[in-house]
C-alpha cells in the first residue's frame, strides 16, 4: 500500500460515530519515493482527503513516506519513529487525539 492508497482510504475506514462532533484538518507531506501533499478534515462526522495542502492545519505531519508506512504497517513502533526523528508532528496533543481513530497507532 502506498501513502496516497492510505490517506486517500481513511474516510471509508473511520467510523461516524468515533469522530462526531471532531472537527480538525491534518496536513500530511510525504517526502522521497512516495511524495506527496494530502489534507484530512474532519469535520461534523464525516472524513474527506484531498491531494494538497488546503486550509489551516491543526496538525502537519511531515515524513519520508516509507516510514510513514512502516508505522501504519505496523514495521516500526510510532513512538520509536518520533523520537527517532523519521516522523515529524508539529501537534502531538493532536496527533494522539486521533492517531488511533484514523489507524496511525
Amino acid at each position: 500500500m502506498t501513502v496516497k492508497e492510505f490517506l486517500m482510504g481513511l474516510p471509508a475506514k473511520v467510523s461516524p460515530e468515533a469522530i462526531e462532533g471532531h472537527n480538525t484538518v491534518f496536513h500530511f507531506d510525504a517526502s522521497g519515493d512516495e511524495n506527496g501533499q494530502y489534507t484530512l478534515t474532519i469535520a461534523d462526522g464525516k472524513a474527506a482527503v484531498v491531494e494538497g495542502l488546503e486550509g489551516e492545519a491543526k496538525c502537519t505531519v511531515k515524513a519520508k513516506g516509507s516510514d510513514l508506512m512502516d508505522v501504519v504497517e505496523g514495521r516500526q513502533n510510532p513512538m520509536m519513529a518520533f523520537m527517532m526523528g523519521k516522523i515529524k508532528v508539529d501537534n502531538q496533543g493532536e496527533m494522539l487525539k486521533y492517531a488511533k481513530i484514523l489507524g496511525l497507532m
